[in-house]
């Protein structure tokens, strides 16, 4: 039986839902972030992309890109409430989903053609489903692979759908080229323009031996199996044991630790709403970290104290940071994971004392409770400031 896996992107998710609410920012340069010196861009609507801004570009940078943009805070309690929405959507449409973030997940779709019809049909009832159901609109990208039909997402955004069937995945890859193609990003273009590689093709005509010694080992398996359309096991199923996992790759790569540092305060949020909607307490927190050379570092800890709040993860993954990472040195892509995670909304063992993250805790389920209900939570759904 012919595999088939869907991946779906929500397009330009929390711009998307600031206009689902305020319909008065449509067709606005619209920007999710904070304004202080060390903000970064969350997501850029499409219109802002136009000026060349990109999300985790400094908030200053893409300011002076685009003067008369408009920036709104991140309000992730509303993101979660949504991502939840479509979650559910598309658990009706298989068994197998893979959430990878709050805004991307891929589904199994193997042998579901009695239920849904041909692939293209089933991701046509998919979009209409998600529109109807929620007003957002999806790409869907289609493929014999999770790599491949990451990439099939992406080529006709927004709102975008393109099924890439068995034997043509190379055809693909050549159409995308190298600046599409996963993983690929400006400074390995830049090192591939070194030894006169700037197509798909011509990486093709390179043993794996070679890349290697030209790129490295980690690298160069990369790029022999990606330029073949083969799944080189970046977007691998998950494990037996249930964990809660977030990860983003940087267009261009990120140095500076203020970056980091925004991007999983994000990230922190994130898992955590996600943990208190499936009413599970996670026992560890895992950090994921991917170079330029697509070495990957993952490190974890399992904390005495239990994992309450968003704060608690935030600092627990800043000083998990600290360990793998030093200022200055290239990321690709960074990951944050809840594991070890146990059913309920108390802790296994309970503390004479309240824990102070504990109070935090009782105050992010009152929040997701009221966004349940369809109610807006200002100031609690802002991400705390870190603009001082």
């Amino acid at each position: 039986m012919e595999q088939v896996f869907f991946h779906v992107d929500m397009d330009a998710f929390y711009a998307a839902i600031e206009v689902l609410d305020h319909p008065e920012y449509r067709e606005a340069c619209l920007l999710i972030g904070g304004l202080g010196k060390r903000s970064v861009v969350a997501t850029a609507s499409y219109e802002a992309r136009k000026f060349g801004i990109h999300s985790a570009m400094p908030m200053a940078q893409a300011l002076r890109l685009c003067p008369h943009a408009l920036v709104v805070r991140p309000r992730m309690e509303r993101y979660h409430q949504m991502s939840c929405m479509v979650m559910e959507i598309l658990k009706r449409f298989s068994s197998s989903v893979q959430q990878i973030s709050i805004d991307e997940a891929f589904l199994d779709m193997t042998g579901t053609q009695r239920l849904f019809g041909i692939p293209r049909e089933a991701a046509k009832l998919l979009k209409q489903a998600v529109h109807d159901e929620t007003g957002l609109t999806i790409s869907v990208g289609i493929g014999p692979s999770r790599f491949i039909a990451k990439m099939a997402s992406d080529y006709d955004k927004p709102d975008g759908l393109c099924r890439v069937s068995v034997g043509k995945e190379i055809a693909f890859i050549d159409a995308i080229g190298l600046k599409k193609l996963w993983g690929v990003g400006k400074v390995t273009q830049q090192l591939l323009a070194r030894h006169h590689i700037s197509t798909t093709a011509e990486l093709r005509s390179y043993q794996e031996s070679t890349l290697q010694t030209l790129f490295g080992s980690s690298m160069g398996h990369y790029l022999y199996q990606a330029c073949r359309g083969i799944d080189p096991g970046i977007f691998s199923s998950e494990a037996k044991s249930h964990s809660i996992s977030t990860e983003t790759t940087f267009a261009d790569d990120i140095r500076d630790e203020e970056t980091l540092l925004e991007v999983l305060l994000s990230m922190s949020h994130e898992v955590m709403f996600r943990s208190l909607d499936e009413q599970q307490i996670a026992r560890t927190v895992s950090l994921k970290l991917r170079l330029p050379d697509f070495t990957t570092f993952t490190v974890q800890t399992t904390p005495q104290a239990t994992l309450y709040s968003a704060e608690q993860i935030y600092q627990i993954a800043k000083h998990l940071l600290a360990q793998k990472w030093s200022e200055g040195k290239p990321v690709r892509l960074i990951g944050l994971a809840l594991q070890g995670l146990y059913s309920g909304t108390r802790p296994l063992q309970e503390e004479l004392f309240e824990d102070p993250y504990q109070k935090k805790r009782k105050l992010e389920e009152v929040v997701l409770s009221l966004h349940k209900q369809g109610k807006q939570v200002i100031k609690a759904a802002n991400l705390p400031s870190k603009e001082e």
